[in-house]
């Protein structure tokens, strides 16, 4: 999902829409219902996502949560946000434009704080976690999930390699430069613990599979749903069309001509907020 601090991780043009069609399905959706059933078992009342993106999350947790949860969703890129929220939820969502590392709203307002994918794009993300913290009340929780290293995620590390034969003198590397930048257990607990949080944070890997009706859908996600594409088209010749078809044929040759089934690991970070205090 996204909170983007530069140009090059950027979620906007012509990716929201992509992003949404062919890049939540195979990657997101299946993470989304994950994070919404552990958001459930919270018994939270009121909600606030961060980094929502395009709203997978916020659909899912619409659907799973009891009708009196209230739902705050934000993100920093209005493109993003305007996308969620015509796409609609299962009944009525607050969407509200926001960056993560200075959030316009009061202390100790939610039960919950929850950002899936979103760390990642953060430049400070003790910043961005400390006001998770500030705006959660006492007993609250904090939840978010990050990619594990890109050795892990098999579908961004055949892409990110048929790009680099593509652009051999300047490989693209968003996907593992920013998406799966992020990684190390305990770089993710020092952040937690520098953003005031006392209680230890539990961080659980859990593997998913990441599934496609064919490789070219694959393709078209990764080069043309994520800021990869911006990456891409400023390299030139030969330009998007042909990386896309690069990365094809080589998700064609790992995978098959048919279905793609692939194997994808991600984080899921749960810290309390710990004490009682409202700041």
């Amino acid at each position: 999902m996204t909170d983007p601090g530069s140009d090059a991780t950027k979620f906007t043009g012509a990716v929201p829409r992509s992003y949404e069609t062919w890049l939540v399905p195979l990657l997101f959706a299946p993470y989304a219902d994950e994070m919404a059933g552990r958001i459930q078992a919270l018994r939270p009342r009121r909600v606030l996502e961060v980094a929502a993106g395009t709203g997978v999350l916020t659909r899912a947790m619409a659907s799973r949560l009891p009708p009196g949860v209230e739902i705050v969703a934000t993100d920093l890129n209005p493109p993003m946000l305007e996308h969620a929220a015509a796409l609609g939820t299962a009944r009525p969502v607050e969407w509200r434009p926001a960056d993560a590392q200075c959030l316009p709203l009061g202390d100790a307002e939610f039960d919950v704080v929850v950002c899936q994918f979103g760390a990642m794009f953060f430049p400070d993300r003790p910043g961005a976690y400390a006001e998770a913290r500030r705006v959660l009340r006492p007993g609250g929780t904090f939840v978010f999930s990050t990619w594990t290293s890109i050795e892990e995620n098999e579908l961004a590390l055949v892409v990110q390699g048929a790009l680099a034969a593509v652009f051999p003198h300047d490989p693209p590397l968003f996907m593992e430069r920013t998406p799966h930048g992020y990684f190390d257990a305990a770089r993710i607990g020092t952040d937690v613990v520098a953003a005031g949080f006392t209680a230890s944070p539990r961080i659980d890997t859990v593997a998913l599979r990441s599934r496609a009706k064919t490789a070219r859908v694959v393709a078209i996600a990764f080069c043309q749903g994520t800021p990869l594409r911006g990456e891409i088209e400023a390299r030139g010749a030969p330009g998007l069309e042909a990386a896309t078809d690069a990365a094809e044929r080589a998700i064609a040759a790992r995978f098959g001509a048919g279905p793609v089934d692939a194997s994808m690991r991600a984080h899921i970070v749960t810290v309390a907020r710990g004490d009682a205090a409202s700041g």
